[in-house]
């Protein structure tokens, strides 16, 4: 099974695992670059706009943990996921319903406990798959960032010609999508066979385990102002829909062609270097987005550097992950990494970037992302492992 993941030839298991990444980040496609404009088309200001975004990203520090755990304990992992995008789906519709600010954040709070669950436990199920070749993993992966790119592009088209109303419309279609994708993709045995059943928190407690969890958050938070208002930014200084859909989708096309070098780079370089190299580049790039608005060129290559603040980040992140927790602590080491990072991050980083936007303007906002950024990377060249094989904890040697 595992040697079919070493080809993107491989009919299955690959092309079904491709399949569920294609549609999760497709969704995150239109999410993403889209949803906050959305909310300002219904006539929200800047603070409730990053108050909604965050009840969505806030769901993900629960739900991860919560349905992680169900999934350790009761070994069906792909049903886990299966049942959350299918009341993903359900949930998320409630935003036809009304436009309140009370409807819209409690329907983006349930839909976000059922859509926050799939992908920690789906990566799980992944990195099982692929068992020793998890430095692979980003041949899989990348398929995530060609439906992001596929959604952002035609959905900005979409956008200049029929407005923002088909935004809601165009992320319903794409979650039953995923939700057809997770039945179709194959489920994997958690390999626990000879591997140490090292107590949870005595995992987690480990320094370069803090050390690595806090560098994460910290970068997840400085993307706090970009997920919520960059669209918005750019469209503020006179960027077209398609333009900006351009814009979202270079950086996810620099993010695939790092996504097909990390197999090589990770053992390369290691973790530690790979991680504080990310981090000094998102100080770059928010630096530059806060500064020159006006100048497309920089923006393009702002954007061009998220192949090191997310895919050499998000590569990292999660072979580290996976060789911290291992056997029964896989799926709740995956939902803690999640709820951390793109939760609790995201979430603390979109409500404080609303408030900031608000008060201060939006270059203070993106000095703002780039200081905690800067934080991050002095926490990651101090705490991270540098080789793979130093990863592993005093008890797992064996597994490494």
């Amino acid at each position: 099974m595992t040697a079919e993941l070493t080809s993107p030839a491989a009919p299955t298991p690959y092309w079904r695992l491709a399949g569920f990444y294609f549609f999760f980040f497709a969704v995150v496609g239109g999410l993403v670059p889209y949803w906050g404009a959305y909310l300002r088309s219904l006539g929200f200001g800047a603070s409730a706009i990053g108050e909604l975004i965050a009840v969505l990203y806030a769901s993900k520090i629960i739900a991860p943990n919560v349905w992680g755990w169900l999934a350790d304990h009761s070994g069906q992992r792909m049903a886990t996921v299966r049942f959350a995008c299918v009341v993903a789906v359900v949930a998320f519709a409630g935003v036809q319903f009304s436009q309140s600010y009370a409807w819209l954040a409690l329907t983006l709070a349930l839909f976000g406990f059922f859509w926050n669950a799939a992908l920690p436990q789906f990566e799980a199920n992944t990195m099982s798959h692929l068992g020793a070749n998890d430095h692979r993993y980003g041949r899989i992966r990348l398929w995530g960032s060609i439906g992001f790119i596929v959604t952002v592009m035609l959905l900005g088209l979409f956008i200049d010609r029929m407005g923002l109303r088909i935004v809601p419309w165009a992320l319903l279609l794409l979650l039953a999508g995923l939700a057809v994708a997770s039945m179709l993709a194959p489920s994997a045995p958690a390999h626990t066979h000879g591997v140490p059943n090292e107590p949870f928190r005595r995992v987690l407690l480990q320094p370069n385990v803090l050390g690595f969890l806090a560098a994460c958050f910290l970068l997840q938070a400085s993307h706090g102002p970009y997920y919520v208002f960059y669209s918005i930014y750019l469209a503020d200084h006179g960027y077209s829909g398609v333009v900006i859909g351009a814009l979202w989708a270079l950086g996810v096309v620099a993010e695939i062609m790092v996504f097909l070098m990390m197999h090589r780079w990770l053992p390369r370089f290691g973790p530690r270097r790979l991680m504080t190299t990310a981090l000094v580049l998102a100080v770059v790039r928010w630096t530059l987005v806060g500064t020159f608005p006006g100048w497309v060129s920089l923006q393009a290559g702002a954007q061009i550097l998220h192949a090191g603040t997310f895919a050499v980040y998000h590569a990292v992140a999660i072979s580290l992950i996976n060789r911290f927790f291992t056997g029964p602590n896989q799926g709740r080491g995956q939902a803690l990494y999640s709820s951390l990072t793109f939760g609790a991050g995201v979430a603390v980083g979109s409500l404080v970037s609303g408030y900031l936007w608000s008060a201060l303007g939006a270059a203070a906002t993106w000095y703002g992302a780039a200081a905690l950024a800067a934080t991050g990377a002095v926490v990651a060249s101090r705490s991270l492992p540098h080789g793979l094989l130093a990863v592993s904890l005093p008890s797992q040697r064996s597994v490494s």
